[in-house]
């Protein structure tokens, strides 16, 4: 790997098939009784979150922690850009202590890019504004492979708020580079501008329709629906008429799950979190026998685990437990 995790795009399909197969060591770990490994003892991981999260930064934290390194949060209240200090000023400050990684979550898209080029660590983007969340996609094709096997041809159904979405940014790479069909679904307005050039680039479908999506008319049917939240938060006009609406039409509803159940019983349901039940996804959906939303938890620490052993270790993925 390179000694930044910045885009999927710095991936190759080699790189993103050594880090799952890594992974797999690291679950094994996550299922001991004493989880520790010495990996990298001596090393210090800042995590810098300049927005909430819950299951990133956990996990990024409980991965380091189980590989012995020093782990440390950092929230943007909790630092001196509360105060007004730049960016820029934040990261040489820490990199000047001698840390060996940031793992970086801002608003602002492009914002980890930017700081790799001002320190001597490594960068992980935790998630950039709308641009990119490369482990969150590197985790959902484990947990796909997990539950579907092989994604060379298996077709994956991304579903919901596309232009405010860095998880379906950084899965069309990573699906991709392993071979998945990918078609991804929203209303016209909330598909991001200029998609159609784009998906010809990267080699993935578009589509209004989630009903011909799932019911096969598009694409021959779905090996697995991956189901977006609606960011209302970084919203500031009107999307959609009302919350109802966008359910009928784009929401993984009761009645959706029990045809695309009829038509694949062993269809893999994802949603990178949090949720909105009631209004991507129902319930019913939510917890169903299909659903691998935890699933995509557990495997958020052991992926995160192999991110950062593959960057600061220094040894092959052979040693890795």
């Amino acid at each position: 790997m390179t000694r930044h995790l910045l885009s999927s795009a710095d991936l190759d399909r080699h790189q993103v098939e050594e880090i799952l197969t890594t992974a797999a060591s690291m679950h094994d770990v996550q299922r001991r009784d004493v989880k520790k490994i010495p990996t990298l003892r001596g090393r210090t991981i800042i995590n810098l979150f300049f927005e909430d999260s819950t299951r990133t930064r956990s996990s990024f934290e409980i991965a380091g922690k189980w590989m012995s390194a020093d782990t440390i949060n950092i929230t943007g209240t909790g630092s001196s850009a509360s105060k007004g200090e730049s960016l820029r000023d934040t990261v040489r400050t820490i990199d000047a202590m001698g840390v060996d990684a940031l793992v970086i979550r801002h608003r602002a898209s492009g914002a980890c890019h930017q700081v790799a080029q001002w320190v001597d660590a490594s960068v992980i983007n935790a998630g950039d504004g709308t641009h990119e969340h490369p482990t969150q996609a590197l985790l959902d094709a484990y947990t796909l492979r997990n539950r579907i096997g092989d994604l060379d041809g298996k077709h994956v159904a991304i579903v919901g708020d596309l232009t405010h979405s860095r998880v379906f940014r950084s899965n069309v790479i990573t699906l991709g580079r392993l071979g998945a069909r990918v078609t991804v679904v929203a209303p016209p307005t909330l598909m991001p501008s200029g998609i159609g050039s784009w998906a010809k680039t990267d080699g993935f479908s578009t589509s209004y329709d989630l009903d011909d999506v799932l019911e096969g008319a598009v694409g021959g049917g779905v090996d697995a629906v991956m189901m977006l939240r609606v960011q209302r938060e970084r919203m500031s006009g009107g999307y959609f008429p009302t919350a109802r609406e966008y359910t009928v039409g784009y929401g993984l509803t009761r009645a959706r799950l029990e045809r695309v159940v009829e038509a694949n019983p062993d269809i893999a349901i994802l949603h990178p979190g949090p949720m909105n039940r009631g209004l991507e996804i129902a319930a019913d959906a939510a917890d169903s026998a299909q659903s691998v939303v935890l699933d995509q938890v557990s495997a958020g620490v052991a992926v995160r685990m192999a991110v950062l052993y593959h960057l600061l270790s220094g040894l092959s993925g052979e040693d890795a437990a």
